[in-house]
C-alpha cells in the first residue's frame, strides 16, 4: 500500500515556474510540496535568457546581488540580417533610463534554479523531493486531492488542497489529468550548438542572427562560447543526420563566417542538441483542485527566449492570487475533503491569458511571416513603413518591449510570514 503524506500545495516539476511558486507559496507560509523526476537540475540547452522582467521579481525578493555573483553573460542587443539587409536591430540600452534593467541576463539554468532552491529552504514550508516521479492525480469526488509519485522508496499518495502541473511542454500530471492543449504547429525545429569565443569577435555583447537562402541560425554571446541555434525545417532532424556533421558544418560556416574556422569543433552528434519546436496552449488551466501553469499550460516558440520568464510570471501571478486562501485552508482540519473554490483558481488564466496569447500571436506572426519563407528559400517580406532605417529600429525596439519586458508584468504581492531567516525545522508531515 503506498504511503500517504499530506502538504497544502503539491507542484509537480522542479523548473522555473514550480521552483518559483514554491518559494513564493512557503515565503507567505504556505506549507508546499515540489516535485522533481530528476537528481539534479543539470540538463544543457534549456533556456537560459533571464529578461528584465525577472530580474525585476528577483530584485523584489532580495535575490539580485545573488544573482550577480554567479558567472553570466549580459546581452543588450538583437540583430537580425539577410546578406544585403538588416531586418532587426534592436537595443535595450535605448529605452528610457527610467527602467532598472536594460539587459537580458544569460544564466545556465540549473544555476538559476539552485539559486531559487537554496532561498526557498530558507523557509520551513518549502520541501523539494528530488528523482520523485509524478504518476498521476488523486481524484476523489470530482475533484483532484493530490498526486501520487514514485521515488527510491516505492510508491507514495500525497495528498494536498491544491495540486499544480508546472512539469513541462510534455506535462505528464496533465496528460493524466486528461488536459489537452490546442496546437498551433510550427514551421521549424531547432538545433543547439556551441563553439569557443575569442576576445576579439567582433559580434560579441548580444544575439546575432544571420539569414541565407532556405536557412537561417543565430549566434549569442556567451562569454567563453558562441551558442547557436540553427534552425532547420519541421521534421527534417533524421534527414540533417543522415547527411552527417561533415555536411552540416558548412553551412554554419556559411551562415556565420566570423565562425567559420570554429565550426570544426562540432565533431561529435553528442555536441548537438535537438529541440522539438511547438506553440500550444490549453483552453483551460484547470480542473476541480489542480492548475496547470509555465509549459504545462501553455509551450512558447523559443523566438525571443521568453519560456522561462512567461512560466516564473506564471508563478507569481498564482502566488499572488492564491497565497491567502490556501494559507486560510490549511489550519481547516477537513481540507482534504473540500474543494478549493474554482473560482479562485480560474483567475490565474484570466490574469495570464493576455500575455499569453499576445506573446504567442507575435511568435506565430514572426514564424508566418519570417521564418516559414525563409525556409522554403524565399526572401522575407516586411512592410514598406518599416523598410527604412527608422521604421526598422521603431519595430525593432516596439517588438524588444513586448517579448523582453512582457506584456502585463507582475510583480510579488505575497507577504513574508516565515521571514528568510526563520528554523528550517517544523513542517514535515505524514500520515498513514
Amino acid at each position: 500500500m503506498p504511503e500517504s503524506e499530506s502538504t497544502t500545495c503539491a507542484i509537480s516539476g522542479a523548473g522555473p515556474a514550480g521552483v518559483m511558486l514554491g518559494l513564493l507559496l512557503a515565503r507567505a507560509g504556505v506549507q508546499v510540496t515540489v516535485l522533481e523526476k530528476h537528481g539534479d537540475f543539470l540538463r544543457d540547452f534549456r533556456g537560459d535568457t533571464v529578461h528584465p522582467s525577472t530580474l525585476q521579481l528577483l530584485d523584489e525578493l532580495g535575490l539580485v546581488e545573488d544573482l550577480e555573483r554567479i558567472p553570466h553573460r549580459n546581452l543588450t542587443t538583437l540583430r537580425m540580417s539577410t546578406l544585403t539587409r538588416t531586418l532587426v536591430d534592436a537595443d535595450l540600452r535605448r529605452f528610457p533610463s527610467t527602467r532598472k534593467y536594460r539587459h537580458i541576463a544569460m544564466i545556465p539554468q540549473w544555476d538559476f534554479l539552485n539559486l531559487l532552491v537554496e532561498h526557498a529552504r530558507r523557509y520551513p514550508a518549502f520541501r523539494l523531493l528530488m528523482n520523485a516521479e509524478t504518476l498521476g492525480p488523486i481524484e476523489h469526488g470530482g475533484a483532484i486531492r493530490g498526486l501520487r509519485y514514485r521515488d527510491a522508496r516505492g510508491e507514495h499518495d500525497l495528498r494536498a488542497v491544491l495540486t499544480v502541473a508546472a512539469d513541462g511542454r510534455r506535462s505528464d500530471l496533465r496528460r493524466a489529468a486528461g488536459m489537452i492543449p490546442l496546437d498551433f504547429g510550427a514551421p521549424m525545429d531547432v538545433l543547439w550548438l556551441r563553439v569557443s569565443r575569442r576576445p576579439d569577435d567582433d559580434e560579441g555583447g548580444g544575439l546575432a542572427g544571420h539569414i541565407g537562402k532556405g536557412e537561417m541560425a543565430a549566434a549569442i554571446d556567451r562569454g567563453d562560447y558562441w551558442q547557436i541555434a540553427f534552425l532547420i525545417p519541421k521534421g527534417s532532424y533524421q534527414e540533417i543526420r543522415a547527411q552527417g556533421l561533415e555536411g552540416l558544418r558548412p553551412r554554419l560556416a556559411r551562415l556565420l563566417p566570423f565562425l567559420a574556422d570554429r565550426v570544426d569543433e562540432i565533431d561529435d552528434w553528442g555536441k548537438v542538441a535537438f529541440l522539438e519546436v511547438g506553440v500550444n496552449r490549453l483552453r483551460r488551466w484547470d480542473r476541480p483542485g489542480l492548475l496547470a501553469i509555465g509549459d504545462a499550460a501553455h509551450t512558447m516558440s523559443p523566438i525571443g527566449g521568453v519560456g522561462i520568464n512567461l512560466a516564473v510570471q506564471d508563478a507569481v501571478a498564482t502566488a499572488n492570487l492564491l497565497a491567502d486562501p490556501l494559507h486560510r485552508a490549511q489550519a481547516d482540519p477537513a481540507r482534504f475533503d473540500k474543494t478549493l473554490n474554482p473560482r479562485l483558481v480560474q483567475r490565474v488564466q484570466r490574469r495570464r491569458m493576455i500575455p499569453t496569447v499576445g506573446t504567442q500571436f507575435v511568435q506565430l506572426l514572426a514564424q508566418r511571416r519570417l521564418v516559414d519563407r525563409i525556409l522554403d528559400g524565399e526572401e522575407p517580406r516586411m512592410p514598406a513603413i518599416l523598410s527604412g532605417e527608422r521604421g526598422r529600429r521603431l519595430m525593432s525596439q516596439l517588438l524588444m518591449r513586448i517579448m523582453v519586458y512582457g506584456i502585463l508584468p507582475e510583480h510579488v504581492r505575497t507577504p513574508d510570514r516565515a521571514g528568510a531567516d526563520a528554523s528550517r525545522s517544523g513542517v514535515r508531515q505524514s500520515t498513514g
